[in-house]
């Protein structure tokens, strides 16, 4: 009797072992291929209780259903416009035939590497028919799906089909920044230094015409002034000639007062003259007699 348990325990246990290693299961989340002596013979693309040769005739490999994400370094590309710019990608893709994925690339990390070569190889191409102004408006929506399809047409042939592509950010790279921040300061340089030449030509004819017509003014000053003197003169003249004509003895006596009131000077005038000398003679003799006319 414990013989048969003893054989019957055997052929129990060899049947766990038997079961064990032809039965597997297949998560929702996955997916699975099965492997005949290292070739793919089957696809498991329902989760479930699944049934294989033992080991080593059959094994199973298993890769995710679910949508994974790959996120390849910043790029710097050159645009249409020969400008350049620092763009950060990343990209979201499915395994949609695990066998083909199996034969192309065997495991995720091979895939993440081969898809991040994809994806800056359809930013370049896509970016390098796109301006700066395009990636930074609006149409950047457009350039992303161009880009998405780009990485798609090479990616279905490692049985992946990309879900997304999204352009994170696309920045100027530093040292283009200040290369153009020194451009437009030197461009505001030259335009300022136009501007303060053209001030000075400006002010230079400004000033050259407010010259000349001070000197035309001063000049027409001037004539205008000499001509009123000389009027001013001739009239003085002819009232004194009218005044000596009407009475002789009180011009000379009014002429001889204006002498000695310019020559008489109370601080440091000295006359060395005769007393007896016309030039003092109404001293000597007094204020003449006028004439009534």
């Amino acid at each position: 009797m414990s013989l048969r348990a003893a054989i019957f325990g055997i052929v129990l246990v060899i049947a766990g072992i038997v079961v064990a290693s032809t039965a597997f299961v297949v998560d929702q989340r996955k997916q699975a291929v099965v492997l005949q002596f290292g070739e793919p013979v089957r696809t498991i693309l329902e989760p479930g209780l699944k049934f294989k040769y033992p080991w080593p005739i059959q094994e199973v490999r298993t890769f995710e259903k679910r949508v994974l994400n790959v996120d390849p370094p910043v790029e710097q590309v050159i645009l249409a416009d020969q400008r350049r710019l620092d763009v950060d990608v990343f990209g979201r893709y499915r395994i949609v035939d695990p066998q083909l994925f199996l034969e192309s690339v065997n495991d995720e990390e091979i895939a993440r590497q081969r898809l991040s070569t994809f994806m800056i190889a359809s930013l370049r191409e896509v970016l390098g028919n796109a301006t700066q102004v395009e990636v930074l408006s609006d149409a950047r929506a457009g350039i992303m799906e161009l880009i998405k399809a780009a990485v798609g047409r090479r990616a279905s042939a490692l049985g992946i089909e990309i879900v997304d592509v999204r352009i994170v950010r696309a920045d100027v790279p530093e040292g283009t920044v200040q290369s153009v921040f020194d451009r437009m300061r030197s461009e505001r340089e030259r335009e300022a230094a136009e501007f303060r030449a053209q001030g000075q030509e400006l002010s230079q004819q400004i000033r050259a015409r407010a010259d000349r017509e001070r000197t035309v003014l001063i000049a027409e000053a001037e004539r205008t002034s000499e001509i009123l003197r000389g009027e001013g003169d001739e009239e003085a003249i002819r009232l004194r000639g009218e005044a000596f004509s009407q009475d002789a003895e009180f011009y000379s006596f009014y002429r001889a007062l204006e002498a000695y009131r310019g020559s008489f000077n109370p601080e440091d005038t000295t006359l060395v003259l005769s007393p007896n000398s016309a030039f003092f003679r109404y001293f000597n003799e007094g204020p003449p007699a006028f004439s009534n006319r």
